[in-house]
């Protein structure tokens, strides 16, 4: 199977478990090896007392991104060091879409960036993560 492919397989069988993902909305508008690119529509109920989302749902977004992209060599991988840096207010009916950037991948680390940008391509936030490659693989028979 090629690259593409499984980073594809992978990520259906993951979103297919993630409730939150799903809770979000978020749909794959590219998926590949080391690289994610997803979107999503903030909702009323995704808001805080001041009526801007929750910065919360900016973090998921692009903690989700971090998964789908590291996982998609095919080795399982968990998250061990995030941080976020929020640019702008993001608003109800804003659709965000992360962007993954692999920065660097070593046999036991991933580091990436996910930057998520609006429906104006403005950045609202900036988000980076370190994962763990773990030495199991999602689809065994596939790295055979």
């Amino acid at each position: 199977m090629k690259r593409k492919e499984l980073a594809i397989k992978i990520f259906k069988e993951m979103y297919e478990n993630d409730k939150m993902s799903q809770w979000l909305g978020i749909e794959a508008l590219k998926i590949s090896k080391g690289r994610a690119v997803l979107q999503m529509m903030v909702r009323n109920e995704m808001l805080n007392g001041m009526d801007i989302a929750h910065g919360g749902i900016t973090y998921s977004f692009a903690d989700s991104a971090l998964a789908f992209a590291s996982n998609s060599h095919g080795r399982k991988a968990v998250s061990v060091e995030t941080s976020i840096s929020h640019i702008m207010p993001v608003r109800e009916g804003d659709v965000l879409t992360a962007t993954t950037k692999e920065e660097r991948i070593t046999k036991k680390i991933g580091i990436y960036t996910i930057y998520i940008t609006n429906q104006d391509k403005e950045k609202v936030a900036l988000f980076k993560g370190t994962v763990y490659r773990s030495s199991k693989f999602w689809f065994p028979e596939e790295e055979a």
